[in-house]
């Protein structure tokens, strides 16, 4: 018996499918080529020159500034003139590496032998053999950290105050939260998916705040669009491959136990934490971080509930010894806090050294698709435990609630 998609194939030589492939290929070819050589008649050249310069990064070092930039606009430019200041701005002796003339999409470095003042705010103007004028302002000015043993430490340090300490402060809760009665395990859940959905948004706003930020071309709002859509894809892809795994084998736990589900949260957690460490290096870096002792305070309160979210699922009532709930082994327990904890410090290595809002986007993109993911898993968790029909009981609106309200509260602390 043969199938239709067989019956089509047979019903064409192998010629005329490799011609079918080509064709269309070959067409659009020739139709670029007609209308590079023809045009269409109309003149579509612009009455005055089209250039863009995006700022992508500034450094500042002692008696020198660094602005790292890209040519989005659609032809090359050429930088002929450089001004420094605030309020009275002065031309300045400048260099352009690899050359003053930069071509579409290509980089350049723009040193400027300036001494400027900590503390102080400046606006760097490039200005192109057209007359464009192209500004950045530096709202206060700060030496960009170098790479050295002593603010490599710094960072991580940082890092592990923001992000990985809270997160197994907040695991240390699980004695406690086994010792709640059953139905105590259905509101911790909804109070899980009330703590992601907070933190899910929140990562989206941050992502199209920092999208603006994204050089032109690069589209800021296509890469939120792709990095949520392409991390959840990734992760019902890889609990499909668990899934069949686990039929085969018969080891290892399902993307149903609970042991999953709290994997899968402290990834989610994880990557948001990335894409948190990066906004926060970065503006550490650049001085931006006003009241740091406070902000760090209020990070580590903030995130302290991450914990909790990681370890909800596993306080399941009578969950069978083989889904890895029953009793998680302590180093379960480790992967899970580092997991959701480290890719902090990370963040804030990368945020400080090389700060970069194309990749902040991303991983921030990513780390919301990963949230609301697990949220939507939750939500299946609990309709095969409880049924459709009982979701919306008093004790899962209640935990729901209280989930929304922690994140909002703790976020005042770190809310500028």
């Amino acid at each position: 018996m043969t199938t239709p998609t067989e019956n089509n194939s047979k019903s064409f030589s192998r010629p005329a499918v490799v011609a079918s492939a080509l064709l269309p290929v070959a067409a659009v070819v020739g139709t670029i080529l007609l209308f590079l050589s023809r045009g269409t008649g109309l003149s579509l050249q612009s009455p005055a020159p089209i250039e863009n310069i995006a700022f992508e990064r500034i450094i500042l070092h002692p008696g020198e500034i660094e602005a790292h930039v890209l040519n989005t606009g659609p032809e090359p430019l050429t930088i002929a003139q450089v001004q420094v200041g605030w309020t009275n701005r002065a031309s300045w002796e400048f260099e352009v590496e690899p050359s003053p003339t930069i071509s579409r999409l290509e980089r350049a470095t723009v040193l400027i032998p300036y001494h400027w003042i900590p503390g102080e705010p400046y606006e760097v103007v490039l200005i192109t053999a057209n007359s464009l004028l192209f500004t950045h302002d530096i709202e206060i000015a700060a030496e960009t950290p170098r790479m050295s043993a002593e603010m490599f430490g710094s960072f991580a340090l940082l890092g592990i105050y923001v992000g990985v300490l809270p997160v197994f402060l907040g695991i240390g809760w699980l004695p406690f939260l086994r010792a709640l009665p059953r139905r105590w395990y259905y509101f911790l859940l909804s109070l899980t998916s009330g703590l992601l959905v907070f933190l899910g948004v929140d990562a989206l706003q941050e992502a199209l705040e920092n999208s603006a930020d994204v050089p032109g071309p690069y589209q800021g709002v296509g890469i939120i669009l792709i990095g949520v859509l392409l991390s959840i894809g990734m992760l019902y892809s890889v609990s499909g491959w668990m899934k069949r795994k686990q039929q085969n084998s018969g080891a290892g736990p399902t993307p149903e136990s609970p042991l999953f589900l709290a994997y899968s949260i402290a990834f989610g957690i994880g990557v948001h934490n990335l894409g948190e460490g990066l906004a926060i290096g970065g503006a550490y870096a650049l001085g931006e971080f006003a009241a740091g002792t406070m902000l760090v305070l209020g990070f580590t309160l903030h995130n302290l509930t991450e914990g909790v979210a990681v370890v909800a699922p596993l306080i399941a009532p009578q969950a069978p010894p083989e889904s890895g709930a029953a009793r998680p082994r302590w180093i379960h327990l480790l992967w899970l806090g580092s997991l959701a904890g480290l890719p902090t410090i990370i963040g804030t290595l990368l945020g400080a050294m090389a700060f970069s809002a194309t990749w902040a986007v991303l991983f921030l993109a990513i780390g919301a698709g990963a949230v609301f993911q697990v949220v939507i898993e939750i939500t299946r968790h609990q309709i095969r435990k409880q049924g459709a029909g009982s979701m919306f009981t008093a004790h899962n609106l209640a935990g729901f609630a209280a989930g929304l309200a922690i994140m909002y509260v703790t976020g005042l602390f770190v809310t500028i």
